[in-house]
Formats: structure tokens, sequence, C-alpha cells
């Protein structure tokens, strides 16, 4: 695995692959992997000949007094791992290389009735701002033929998908399913901020959510009735605090009086000082 730091020494190496033709699968990340990360490799591996890694801990989709400063940050051990899952370059970008002196110019993916609204953009001020700037600086230094991102982070895949649509960029955009502990909680580099009383109580996000799917999966199609699940699950934890846990569209992200077609539970939950974000996915017959 060749690992390349500067915009010029990763194009060097990408051309030689667009000469001779090969397929390139893309998968951009903040580092400080686990074995979510290394499932989009796998997939990208399936489903190009030659995979691209990327990590980034991105500025601008901080908020002020968020974790950015003190996010993990383990590149050796990254490296060894991505090594391992058959990745064939990793992309470690100086933040000078993603937005260089003198950069001014991002993307806005919000909008009246889209993804970009509402849950995660109400509650952590100009996130998909950044997500989407990097997201497309990263496609456009990269040129993948396929990208993979995690189902868990569900808003952030739809709000990359319309992107895509909208600004016209020629990468397909596969999801790969969440991987979860054996408890239910979603594997996530922000676990490892908790303390062992604080993961024990983390699995109430899996149990929230289970408890919602069982009550959809018996007949139930009021969003209000499935929001209330969700929230007395969550409440009947004491060091839980609920952010939302809300019934969406699984396209737009508008949340949902009746459950119908492809649809979303998603939940931003406070559990002690970590922020964890969950959700379902599920198809809904009328």
């Amino acid at each position: 695995m060749n690992i390349v730091r500067t915009a010029a020494e990763l194009r060097r190496q990408l051309a030689l692959w667009h000469m001779r033709d090969r397929t390139i699968g893309f998968v951009p990340t903040m580092g400080a992997l686990h074995q979510g990360h290394l499932s989009l490799v796998r997939i990208a591996r399936e489903r190009a000949e030659r995979v691209v890694a990327s990590i980034f801990v991105n500025p601008a989709q901080f908020a002020p007094g968020e974790d950015f400063e003190r996010y993990p940050r383990q590149p050796e051990k990254d490296a060894g791992m991505l090594r391992e899952a058959g990745c064939d370059l990793l992309f470690l970008p100086e933040v000078e290389t993603i937005y260089p002196p003198g950069h001014t110019t991002f993307v806005e993916p919000g909008g009246p009735g889209g993804p970009g609204e509402g849950l995660e953009a109400a509650h952590r001020q100009g996130h998909f701002r950044g997500v989407a700037t990097v997201v497309c600086a990263l496609f456009n230094l990269v040129r993948a033929d396929v990208a993979v991102f995690g189902k868990k982070d569900a808003q952030q895949l739809a709000v990359v998908r319309k992107m895509v649509r909208d600004l016209h960029i020629p990468v397909d955009v596969v999801a790969g399913e969440t991987v979860r502990e054996e408890d239910g909680l979603a594997m996530s580099s922000r676990n490892a901020y908790l303390s062992p009383e604080e993961r024990r109580a983390a699995g109430v996000l899996y149990r929230a959510l289970s408890a919602a799917e069982r009550a959809v999966h018996a007949g139930e199609r009021r969003g209000g009735e499935v929001r209330r699940i969700l929230r007395e699950t969550l409440d009947a934890e004491p060091l839980a605090r609920v952010e939302y846990a809300e019934v969406v569209d699984a396209h737009s992200f508008q949340p949902l009086d009746t459950l119908s077609g492809d649809i979303v539970l998603p939940l931003a939950v406070r559990i002690g000082g970590t922020r964890l974000i969950d959700n379902f996915q599920l198809a809904v017959e009328g």
C-alpha cells in the first residue's frame, strides 16, 4: 500500500491507474478506524480494481466547542489496518492541501425539503456544509468510479447522494451496512470516549431502535407513536440525554406522520459527554 500526502503525489499515482483503465473505489474517513471502516474497504475492493482510502479530520465539519482537537488520531495504526484490508493507496493530506491558502469556496447542501435540513444540520450548525465541501474536494482529487459510505451516518449519506446528483459528479455512491458490537451498539470512533459505565448505558440506542422496529413490523404506522416508543426507551436510561429520536423519509429526511415506503429512524443521544448517533432503515408497506 502506498501512502501519499500531497495532491501532486496523489495525481501521479492515479494517472497510472487511469492510463491502464483501472476502476477505482474510494473510502473517505477521519481515521481512528474500526471494523466498520474496514467493511467499507472490502466493499470497495469487490466493486473496483484499485482502492483508495483517505484519512482527514476535517475542521470545517466541527462546530465551535465540539471535539475537533481531541478527536482520536492514530495514522500509523490505521495504515496497518488498511493495508491488511486490501487498500492500495492511502491519502493523508494536511489541512492546507484540502483547503489551500485563501480558500473561500464551500458547498451549501441545505434547501427546503432536502436532507441537508433538520436533525444533524439543526444540532450541528455548519456540519453538512463542511461535509459536503470536503467530500466534493476529495471526489475531485481522487476521481473514483465508486465511493463507499456507511449507513450509520444515514443523513450524511443522503446529503452526499443529493450533492452527487445535483452537481453531476461522476461517481457511484454505495452504502455499507452498519457494523455493530455484540450488544448492538454501532461501531464508532467516538465509542472510545465512553467510560465502562457509559459503555454499558450506550446499548440503549440499539434497544430503542429495536423496540420501534418491532412496533413497525407489528403494523404500527403512526409516526407519533413510533417516536414515543423511541423516546420512552431512551428516557429510561439515566445516563442518556436525547437530542432527537425521529421518523423520517429516507430520501428527504423530512419527518413523517404516517409511515410508508423507505423510512429511517435516526437517533442522536449523549451518553455522559459523548454524542452518539445511530439509525435503523426500514422498508414499510402502506
